[in-house]
């Protein structure tokens, strides 16, 4: 089974650890991704095109042999740096072949979420909070959606990891 392939159930993503994700702090030195854009109105990207650059990124990494076997450890971070723009970074093993390879290295700080995306000012002040508590202040932020939208019906939940890049 690859990694857009569908369970015997009917879900595709991975069962979520809030442990695992959340007020972690991540050390990066140059960790590989691809990245990819999708356009957005107000940081709410074009969702038709949204599921079809995924799979296009999902499927360069597996041809090139360059995802992680462990479902849970694959990231795709999502980072809005315009409001016309989104920005996808699927974490990779290694170089990609006909795919944008970035790296991206820093100190990243997590908080784990259960709601809407159309909330995440919300969170992002929960975060800053959590970030003053420990001394630090962020950057830029990235998301990681535990689940697509199926999945999170599903499951009950809509999991978001925010990483503050600090």
């Amino acid at each position: 089974m690859n990694a857009i392939q569908k369970k015997d159930n009917g879900e595709c993503c991975p069962e979520f650890s809030i442990e695992k994700w959340d007020e972690k702090t991540f050390d990066w030195n140059k960790k590989p991704f691809i990245k990819s854009s999708v356009p957005a109105i107000f940081h709410v990207p074009f969702f038709k095109k949204l599921g079809k650059k995924i799979t296009q990124m999902m499927q360069k990494a597996e041809d090139a042999h360059s995802i992680s076997e462990n479902k849970e450890d694959i990231l795709l971070l999502f980072n809005d740096p315009h409001p016309f723009r989104s920005d996808m970074y699927l974490s990779v093993d290694d170089e990609v072949a006909k795919a944008r390879n970035v790296h991206l290295s820093g100190e990243f700080m997590t908080k784990v979420f259960d709601g809407h995306p159309k909330d995440m000012p919300k969170y992002i002040k929960k975060m800053n909070i959590y970030l003053e508590s420990q001394h630090k202040k962020a950057k830029d932020y990235y998301v990681h959606y535990a689940y697509c939208p199926k999945c999170a019906k599903s499951k009950g939940h809509n999991y978001m990891v925010l990483f503050a890049e600090v």
